[in-house]
């Protein structure tokens, strides 16, 4: 019971799913990950630790950057039978496949330089934050 109940959690976000999706293709790096989902590389890295504790997805790091992929055939067969029915389900959902498309584009992009590009929006970001308004 307990994959069960781990799977239908990671499966209620639809930014977990959507990452999900992304990945049935090939296995993408945390940066291209926060790049199609347009979230800050915290919750990217949060969603992508509920779908690995589900054991859909597996990762691995290279120097400083994490990959991730589906889980292979040794996930439970729960985690595999559910991405077989979220990819059954949602194959023609059209932000999916916006998602697809836009997915192309990212991975034609240098991941080193798209992790720069985040690390320097992040930083500006945090930044404008910092900087308190005047006093009226």
């Amino acid at each position: 019971m307990r994959e069960v109940i781990a799977v239908a959690k990671a499966l209620a976000d639809r930014s977990r799913v959507r990452a999900l999706l992304a990945l049935r293709q090939q296995e993408l790096c945390v940066c291209q990950l926060i790049e199609l989902l347009d979230l800050a590389p915290s919750t990217v890295s949060k969603h992508m630790s509920v779908l690995n504790q589900a054991r859909l997805v597996e990762s691995r790091k290279e120097g400083r950057w994490v990959h991730y992929r589906l889980a292979g055939e040794d996930a439970p067969a729960e985690a595999r039978e559910a991405v077989e029915w979220i990819f059954r389900s949602l194959s023609g959902d059209p932000d999916i496949r916006r998602d697809a498309k836009r997915l192309k584009d990212i991975v034609k992009m240098d991941p080193e330089e798209l992790c720069r590009e985040q690390s320097r929006a992040q930083e500006s970001r945090t930044a404008r934050q910092g900087v308190a308004e005047p006093a009226q």
